[in-house]
C-alpha cells in the first residue's frame, strides 16, 4: 500500500550518494545488511571501477551470440509465437488520456492499466520472436519482428506518462487529468518500463542499430529524463523508505532503476552514483526483513517485493564480477517463505492484498535458483513442482528472458521442458511453520502431503503493509483446497488504498473469520493488534491470542481465541472466549462471531452444516463438517454474490457468511467453539 510523502532521517555516517546511512557507533541503528556484507566495495569510487565491462558480464545475452539462443527449447516459446503470430497484424493497444482521466474521475484504474500492460506484454513477445528470428536466415522474418518491436519500443517513448495514473501526483500538484511530461512521476510503472526497454537494448541493440538507427539513442534519452534523473534528482518519493516504512515498491522500483543503470547508462559517474544509491534503498529493505523472512503483505506481493530484491542481488553479482556477492544471510529466510504459506496445489495463505490462488505466471525459476544457490531442499522441491517451462508475457520481458536462458544453460537443456517438468520434484507440504514476527500458523495433518486438514491463523495488526482487518482470522484448507477463507484482493480502484478503504467489504473484519464484539469492526493501525498469549509448537499446534486490543474493547484477554489443529482427533478446532465491559459508545449489545466460507454450504441438524468445495478446478474434493453448540448461538446465513473478477475468479460466483449471535445472557462472558472435520 502506498505511503505518502517521506522526510530524509538524521543518523550517523553517510552513504555513497550523499544519503545518510547507520553507524556501528553505539546506540546508533544496526548497519543494514549490505552495507555490512559489503562495505566500500558499493561505494561509487568502487562501482566506477567494478562496472567498467558490466553489460558484458550479464546472463542474458544479445540475440547476435545465436549458440545460446538456439539452446532455447521451441516448447518454451510455443505460447509466446502463437500469441505473437495473432496480434502482429492487429493495432497495438492504445491508451488514451480518457483512460488515464477516469482514476480521477470516477476512481477507475484498470482501464488504463490494461491497456499498458496489453501493450507491454506484446513487445515483450516481439523482442523475443525477434531475437529467436536473428538465429534463421530468413530475412523475411527478421525484419518484420524487428519492425514490430521497433513500432512497440517507440510507442513507450511517445508515451507521455510511463506512470499508472493511479501513482500520479499531477492532480494533487495542480488539479489536472493528464500527465504532466515536465514532472515525471516515478512509480512502478515507470521502473517497468524503463528495464523492458533496457532488456531490449540488450538483446536486440545491434540489429534495431541497423533497422533504426537512432531508436536506441531516443531510448536513452527517455530513460534519462523519466527515470534516471528524478532518482537522483529527488529525495521525497515514498517509496525510498527513508523514514523506515518499507513495502514491495522499494525492491520493485529500485530493482529495475538497477536494470536500467546497468544496461542503458553510458556516463560511468552516473552509472556509478545510480547503481550506489539503488544499493543504500535495496538495504533499507533488507533491513526492514524480519529474522523469520516473513513478508507481511503475504505470498502474492512477496514476488514483486522480496523476489524483486533477489533478483536485483544476483543482478548486482553478475554485473560487478562476483565483488558484490550476493549470498547474505537475510536472504535464507525469504526465500522459504513462499513454500511456509503452501496450502496444497495452487492454494496459498493470502493475508492482505493477495488472491488465494497463485497465477501461472510466477517465475518459480528463479525462486528455485536461489534455493539451490542456498542449499534449501524443500525451497528448492517446491519451485520445481510449479515451474511450467513456459514463460509468460505478463511477468515481464527481464523474467521472460531470464526464464529461456536457464532453460537453454540449465542443467535440463539436454531435455524437453516436459521431460524436465515431469522429473521435478512435489512441493514439500510441511507439517507446521510458525513465523513470529507476523504471528502466522501453518499446521498440516499430514505432513508431506495435501490430504487432511490444513488450519492457518493469523495473529499481528492492521497497520501492515496491503491491511486487511484479519487480526486473529483463521484459514482452513481440506485436501489442500481452503474452504474457511479469507476472500482476498478485489479490483483496485481509486477507493483501496484512500481514507474510504475500509468500506470495501473484502478489507472489512466482519467479511474474514473472526468476532465482533459489540457487533464492531476491528480498528485501523498498528495499535489494533493481537497479542500472543501461547506460542504453538510442531508437537502442539495450538495458537492462542487475545484480540481484545484489535477493537479497541479493553485488554487483550477481553477476548481470547485459540486455534488448534488436533491430528490425533483429524480435527481443526477454534475456540473463542470472552469477558467483556459495557458497550462503547459505537457498540451495539450484540456478540457475533463471524466465520467466511467458499463453496456449497448445506445445513444439517442443529449444531451442523457441510461444506463442499464449490471452486473451480477442486469441485471434487472431500466435503468440511462444521459443528457447533447450537444453544450457544444463533446462526444466519449470508451470501456474497461476487461481481468482482478478481473474486470470481477464485472463489465462483459466491462466498458465504456464517453469522454466530450470542443469546443475551453470554453476551458479557461467555465461549464458542467450531469444529472441522472431513466427512468420511
Amino acid at each position: 500500500m502506498s505511503a505518502g510523502p517521506e522526510h530524509e532521517v538524521s543518523v550517523a555516517g553517510e552513504g555513497a550518494s550523499g544519503v545518510p546511512l547507520p553507524s556501528a557507533t553505539p546506540g546508533a541503528l544496526p548497519v543494514p545488511p549490505l552495507a555490512q556484507a559489503w562495505g566500500a566495495a558499493a561505494a561509487v569510487d568502487s562501482l566506477f571501477q567494478t562496472l567498467d565491462g558490466a553489460r558484458d558480464r550479464l546472463t542474458i545475452r544479445p540475440s547476435s551470440e545465436h549458440a545460446t539462443w538456439r539452446a532455447i527449447p521451441d516448447e518454451a516459446v510455443a505460447a509466446l509465437a502463437e500469441q505473437a503470430s495473432a496480434e502482429r497484424r492487429m493495432p497495438w493497444p492504445q491508451p488514451l488520456v480518457s483512460h488515464y482521466a477516469r482514476y480521477f474521475r470516477d476512481g477507475n484504474r484498470t482501464d488504463y492499466e490494461g491497456l499498458v500492460a496489453a501493450r507491454q506484454q506484446r513487445l515483450t513477445r516481439a523482442v523475443v520472436m525477434a531475437a529467436l528470428a536473428q538465429r534463421v536466415p530468413a530475412e523475411r522474418d527478421r525484419v518484420a519482428w524487428l519492425d514490430e518491436v521497433i513500432d512497440g519500443a517507440y510507442l513507450l517513448c511517445e508515451q507521455s506518462s510511463w506512470s499508472w495514473a493511479a501513482h500520479d501526483d499531477v492532480r494533487d500538484r495542480n488539479g489536472h487529468v493528464v500527465p504532466d511530461r515536465g514532472m515525471p512521476f516515478l512509480d512502478l510503472g515507470a521502473g517497468e518500463v524503463a528495464a523492458q526497454l533496457a532488456w531490449l537494448d540488450l538483446v536486440l541493440g545491434d540489429a534495431l542499430d541497423g533497422r533504426a538507427p537512432g531508436l536506441r539513442k531516443r531510448i536513452r534519452e527517455e530513460v534519462l529524463e523519466r527515470v534516471a534523473r528524478p532518482f537522483q534528482d529527488r529525495m521525497d518519493w515514498h517509496w525510498l523508505g527513508l523514514d523506515g516504512d518499507v513495502h514491495n515498491w522499494n525492491p520493485w522500483i529500485h530493482s529495475n532503476i538497477l536494470t536500467a543503470a546497468i544496461i542503458l547508462i553510458q556516463e560511468p559517474e552516473l552509472q556509478a552514483s545510480t547503481v550506489a544509491r539503488c544499493i543504500e534503498g535495496l538495504d533499507r529493505f533488507l533491513a526492514s526483513v524480519p529474522a523469520d523472512g516473513a513478508i507481511d503483505e503475504g505470498f502474492a506481493y512477496w514476488w514483486n517485493g522480496a523476489g524483486r530484491a533477489l533478483e536485483a542481488l544476483a543482478l548486482l553479482e553478475e554485473a560487478t564480477g562476483g565483488a558484490l556477492n550476493a549470498d547474505i544471510p537475510v536472504i535464507r529466510g525469504l526465500v522459504a517463505f513462499p513454500h511456509r504459506m503452501h496450502l496444497g496445489h495452487h492454494w496459498f495463505l493470502n493475508v492482505a492484498d493477495g488472491p488465494a490462488k497463485a497465477p501461472r505466471n510466477l517465475p518459480w525459476d528463479m525462486l528455485g535458483c536461489w534455493a539451490d544457490r542456498l542449499g534449501d531442499a524443500d525451497a528448492a522441491s517446491h519451485a520445481r513442482a510449479f515451474e511450467t517451462g513456459q514463460p509468460d508475457a505478463a511477468s515481464g520481458l527481464g523474467r521472460v528472458l531470464h526464464s529461456l536462458f536457464r532453460l537453454a544453460t540449465g542443467p535440463a537443456v539436454a531435455e524437453s521442458a516436459a521431460t524436465a517438468k515431469s522429473a521435478a520434484a512435489a512441493p514439500p507440504l510441511g507439517g507446521f511453520s510458525y513465523l513470529d514476527s507476523v504471528q502466522i500458523m501453518v499446521a498440516r495433518e499430514a505432513p508431506g502431503t495435501a490430504s487432511g486438514l490444513t488450519l492457518a491463523a493469523k495473529g499481528g495488526h492492521n497497520g501492515e503493509h496491503h491491511n486487511h482487518r484479519d487480526v486473529g482470522s483463521v484459514v482452513v484448507a481440506l485436501d489442500g483446497v481452503p474452504l474457511l477463507v479469507d476472500a482476498g484482493q478485489p479490483t483496485y480502484t481509486a477507493e483501496t488504498f484512500g481514507p474510504n478503504r475500509y468500506s470495501i467489504r473484502a478489507m472489512q473484519s466482519s467479511w474474514h473469520s473472526v468476532p465482533a464484539p459489540f457487533g464492531l469492526e476491528q480498528g485501523t493501525g498498528a495499535e489494533f493488534s493481537a497479542s500472543v498469549l501461547r506460542r504453538p509448537t510442531a508437537a502442539e499446534p495450538r495458537f492462542v491470542l487475545g484480540l481484545g486490543e484489535a477493537y479497541g474493547i479493553g485488554p487483550a484477554t477481553d477476548w481470547i481465541r485459540s486455534a488448534e489443529l488436533d491430528r490425533q482427533g483429524s480435527r481443526a478446532v477454534i475456540g473463542d472466549r470472552w469477558s467483556l465491559a459495557e458497550p462503547p459508545g459505537a457498540g451495539t449489545p450484540d456478540v457475533v462471531i463471524h466465520y467466511l466460507l467458499a463453496g456449497t454450504v448445506n445445513l444439517g441438524p442443529p449444531g451442523t452444516a457441510t461444506v463442499s468445495p464449490g471452486i473451480p478446478d477442486d469441485r471434487n474434493g472431500r466435503d468440511a463438517k462444521l459443528t457447533w453448540d447450537p444453544a450457544s448461538a444463533a446462526l444466519e446465513v449470508n451470501e456474497w454474490n461476487l461481481d468482482d473478477p478478481l473474486l470470481s475468479n477464485v472463489w465462483g460466483a459466491s462466498l458465504t457468511r456464517l453469522r454466530f449471535s450470542m443469546p443475551a445472557g453470554s453476551r458479557a462472558a461467555g465461549a464458542f467453539t467450531l469444529t472441522v472435520e472431513a466427512t468420511p
